[in-house]
């Protein structure tokens, strides 16, 4: 089975080992993997911010970057929910929304490309640690996603996985949200950083890097020791052998 990597804009720039992850554990479930050089942005901070037209141009050209796709792959749900958006886009071009169509069912989630597509919930997976999960809002109410990721992880052997009080709230990233709205994304980022304390876990995981992103430095600022990783780190790291959160280098990457 072949599967094109949207690594995404953050994925890129701010964590390109999670696109390794992702593109390691698929190879290890038999994918042959590559990547279409002509990805760009999805379009999502311009669309959300109400630039159709902008943002139209940027969901050409992902249509175009993909076209030979089997199917599409990205390690985020926010990300995957843009595209799966852009038949509403085009429904005044008939052309163009019949290509955005066809990007769009074939385009998944990391974990609901795993479970739904390839059939696959235990990996052989082993991380010993006590974690948490958050639920990002794109991923739940757009793409409706809500049991991929938690059918993963609840077969990583060791890994104690407690829930996260108000786990469906949003953590205040929102994208240009964080940046408009500063004041009220701090509060919301606040009342996400208290519940993950409350657990009492040492790592928190995720399935969108911008959720983790906006978590993180908040965790980082307010000095709380708390590990964020994305789920795809999880269950590579997890593959390569019985792990525990106590065997870190001195880069904190989890041995």
């Amino acid at each position: 089975m072949k599967v094109s990597l949207f690594v995404t804009c953050l994925g890129e720039m701010f964590y390109p080992t999670v696109g390794k992850d992702v593109t390691e554990v698929l190879e290890h479930l038999g994918c042959e993997v590559d990547f279409p050089k002509g990805q760009i942005c999805c379009g999502q901070p311009a669309y959300n911010s109400g630039y159709l037209q902008e943002s139209m141009k940027a969901a050409k050209q992902m249509i175009k970057a993909f076209s030979d796709a089997e199917y599409v792959v990205t390690p985020s749900g926010s990300c995957a929910a843009m595209l799966k958006e852009y038949p509403k886009m085009f429904e005044e071009d008939p052309e163009w929304q019949e290509k955005a169509t066809q990007l769009a069912q074939k385009t998944y989630e990391f974990t609901q490309f795993i479970v739904n597509v390839l059939g696959v919930e235990d990996l052989g997976a082993v991380f010993r640690a006590k974690a948490t999960y958050h639920t990002s809002c794109h991923m739940t109410r757009l793409l409706n996603e809500t049991e991929a990721p938690f059918k993963l992880l609840s077969h990583v052997k060791g890994l104690d996985l407690v829930p996260l009080q108000n786990n469906y709230d949003c953590c205040g990233f929102g994208g240009t949200f964080a940046v408009k709205m500063v004041p009220i994304s701090e509060q919301m980022v606040d009342e996400k950083v208290k519940h993950v304390e409350e657990t009492e876990a040492d790592i928190l995981i995720g399935a969108d890097n911008g959720c983790l992103m906006n978590i993180k430095g908040r965790l980082n600022r307010k000095g709380k020791p708390i590990k964020v990783m994305h789920i795809a780190e999880i269950l590579n790291f997890g593959l390569k052998g019985g792990h525990h959160y106590a065997d870190e280098n001195r880069n904190g990457a989890v041995l």
